[in-house]
């Protein structure tokens, strides 16, 4: 049912953890499935310096967000912008249909804390 990659990435979540002193936070969730995600970003020179997640629902949102966090690490704002649920799915080999919500969620999640921190740049 899962690719090998899904489930390296929940067996061995990579970025895992409450990142102290994080420049923003994004916080997404579904009501219908249960997952709650964030995501902590650091930001230098305009670049994600550093993301970590804290992920609370299935393997599939723990093996999203660790993969979303892999794919957005070093990159400049607007690149992180464009990380898709594709993107994310296709890098873990793909979901199951009734999964795809999860990568979803981890981009989504990406998004609200990268908008996060430009709003709080603009005060």
């Amino acid at each position: 049912m899962y690719s090998d990659k899904v489930m390296d990435h929940f067996k061995n979540p990579r970025n895992m953890g409450e990142m102290e002193n994080a420049d923003a936070v994004g916080e997404v969730g579904n009501p219908v499935c249960g997952d709650l995600m964030y995501i902590y970003i650091k930001v230098k020179d305009d670049k994600l310096d550093d993301v970590s997640f804290q992920t609370f629902g299935c393997g599939a949102a723990v093996a999203t967000s660790s993969m979303v966090t892999e794919l957005a690490k070093g990159k400049t704002l607007d690149e992180a912008m464009n990380i898709t649920r594709k993107d994310v799915a296709d890098a873990l080999d793909g979901l199951p249909p009734i999964k795809l919500h999860c990568s979803n969620l981890a981009a989504d999640g990406l998004h609200d804390a990268i908008n996060k921190y430009r709003e709080k740049q603009k005060q």
